[in-house]
């Protein structure tokens, strides 16, 4: 696996684990589904490491199946989990405040 050089602010803030690495590509594409090996290819995680845990995903409702295309299925962020729209949440907000931060000092 290549290793992703920009790290995005939700993962230098929580940690770089395969697990946060799904959830911050699906936060980014909430609106999105997607089959596994695109998960893995994106989010930069071996297959056999996603299928090791995408199930308790699924049994805890973060993730939702969508729909099965030929052998694949395709899932999506729950977002009408209060757990997960907290997780927006605090992206949204980690990205924000990393942007005043960074205007700061620019205006500085």
């Amino acid at each position: 696996m290549k290793s992703k050089e920009n790290k995005s602010i939700f993962l230098r803030q929580f940690g770089d684990t395969p697990q946060l690495r799904v959830i911050d590509f699906l936060l980014d594409n909430f609106s999105f589904d997607f089959p596994l090996t695109e998960i893995a290819r994106e989010s930069n995680v071996s297959y056999n490491s996603l299928k090791s845990f995408i199930e308790d995903f699924v049994k805890n409702n973060f993730i939702v199946i969508t729909r099965k295309i030929g052998k694949s299925n395709y899932y999506k962020l729950n977002t009408e989990n209060p757990f997960v729209k907290n997780l927006i949440k605090l992206d949204w907000s980690l990205s924000k405040s990393f942007i005043m931060k960074e205007n700061q000092l620019i205006s500085a």
